[in-house]
């Protein structure tokens, strides 16, 4: 069915679009990337203002509702990115061509245009279908290098991006929103799909600056979709939620925290955004740092796609929706349809539908989110096979009555201690102290330690990775 779309756009559909084919316009990605959906355009105003024009890719022109393509696209709801290979949500030939925001040619978008001043305020903004023409395919790396050496294709335009966002991500933290940010594993693969090495990725600014892009447009949608189609309250709308966390979740990480030196305020939730805050920045250079972050991620709850807007506390935002990646995402496929029913006073998607996408695209992103751990795991696995009886540095990151669970330091890969394998004396499980206790010398192994330890074995069948003390 895809290789039937026609890869000509009808010059009446160009007429009946924003023109930003003649603006300096790239895409910036990661190195891999092969679907590009968002691109971001940039223009001095004669009153001195910046206008940003953020490109996202018109799946909906191409995928037509209840099409052969579209039935395919909800079923599957999300492309899912494992470690050697993506099953895409979408056909590839709409996926990494027709729909992709590639250099140097023409492709049709649905745009946030915002005018912005230089203090990073929002002065104005408009959301269209557009056509573009991408000059430039930039990763992030090389976007980040011409920032870096201040000189380079589209200098001026990628150094007020990045210091617009900068005041924008600074104004967004105040504002309430948590600075969660996770290292990603990276795999480097032989010809066979083997790994040979694994590296943690380094978050740079021009990651950060994408996405305060992407959080403008998606909170905009949201908002204008508020606005202007909901102020009856009768239609529905894909919000992306995230709820108030836990107290009995917070107070548990609290007491964890605690053990290690560390505290959150969280007598309300503004106390508790900011504390969370103060202490991801205060562990971001020690060991313990990924066990805290990952347990504060886990204190939290999960977003998920709802129709009933509770805001989104994790970013800290009273509206907001996810718009901005309809090449990999279903839920923002159907915004886009649901952005043009209300420009253009329609109403073709039913209640029932938006509830149903809602429902079914969080269980989706569930599992997607879980194949993706654990082709990690796999991939990690089949790494430390061929590293059996090496020895590596690394941190407690959990502690049961069978043993301790140890991250290795400069590969992420986790492993098992078992309990009987630690010798020299009869050891015990402290649960209040997330420690391991010998019952005769009081030797204590606890959550955050470092410590060496030998590869023993590889049980792919557990997915176990079994160390011993070294």
């Amino acid at each position: 069915e895809s290789k039937k779309i026609s890869l000509n756009i009808p010059y009446e559909e160009i007429k009946k679009r924003l023109d930003f084919r003649e603006k300096n316009t790239f895409t910036i990605d990661p190195v891999d990337a092969k679907d590009y959906d968002d691109a971001l355009s940039v223009v001095k105003l004669k009153n001195g203002n910046w206008e940003i024009g953020i490109h996202i890719a018109d799946v909906s022109y191409y995928v037509k509702n209840e099409d052969i393509i579209d039935k395919e696209a909800s079923k599957r709801s999300t492309s899912v990115y494992l470690v050697d290979r993506v099953v895409p949500m979408l056909p590839e030939i709409l996926s990494n061509n027709i729909c992709s925001l590639k250099e140097k040619v023409d492709r049709l978008c649905y745009s946030v245009i915002i005018e912005i001043n230089e203090k990073a305020n929002l002065i104005s903004h408009k959301v269209n279908k557009t056509i573009i023409h991408s000059n430039k395919r930039f990763s992030y790396e090389e976007a980040q290098e011409v920032i870096n050496n201040k000189k380079g294709l589209f200098f001026e335009e990628l150094n007020v991006l990045n210091k617009l966002s900068k005041i924008l991500r600074k104004k967004r933290f105040y504002s309430g929103s948590i600075n969660f940010e996770r290292e990603e594993t990276k795999f480097i693969l032989d010809k066979n799909q083997n790994p040979i090495d694994i590296f943690s990725k380094n978050i740079i600014d021009t990651n950060h600056m994408i996405e305060e892009y992407m959080l403008i447009a998606n909170k905009i949608v949201a908002t204008e979709f508020e606005k202007i189609y909901n102020k009856d309250k009768m239609k529905k709308f894909i919000y992306r939620v995230h709820d108030e966390p836990d107290e009995e979740k917070i107070n548990s990480l609290k007491s964890f925290i605690k053990k290690l030196g560390y505290n959150i305020n969280n007598q309300n939730k503004n106390l508790l955004s900011k504390s969370i805050n103060n202490l991801l920045k205060e562990v971001s250079d020690k060991p313990e740092k990924n066990i805290i972050e990952t347990l504060t991620i886990r204190s939290m709850s999960k977003a998920i796609y709802s129709t009933k807007n509770i805001g989104h506390y994790g970013l800290g935002f009273n509206c907001y929706t996810h718009f901005t990646s309809p090449i990999r995402r279903y839920p923002d496929l159907i915004v886009h349809r649901l952005l043009y029913e209300c420009f253009n006073k329609k109403n073709d998607i039913s209640n029932n539908f938006i509830d149903t996408v809602c429902k079914y695209s969080s269980k989706k992103e569930k599992e997607a989110s879980l194949a993706e751990r654990d082709s990690i795991k796999y991939m990690q696995l089949k790494f430390l096979n061929t590293k059996i009886g090496k020895i590596f540095p690394g941190v407690i990151s959990g502690v049961t009555e069978w043993g301790f669970y140890v991250e290795l330091e400069k590969n992420k890969c986790e492993g098992l201690v078992k309990i009987n394998s630690i010798g020299g004396d009869y050891f015990i499980f402290d649960k209040n102290n997330y420690s391991i206790v010998g019952k005769n010398t009081n030797k204590r192994y606890q959550l955050g330690d470092t410590i060496k330890v030998k590869i023993k074995n590889t049980d792919f069948n557990k997915k176990q990775i079994d160390l011993e003390l070294y």
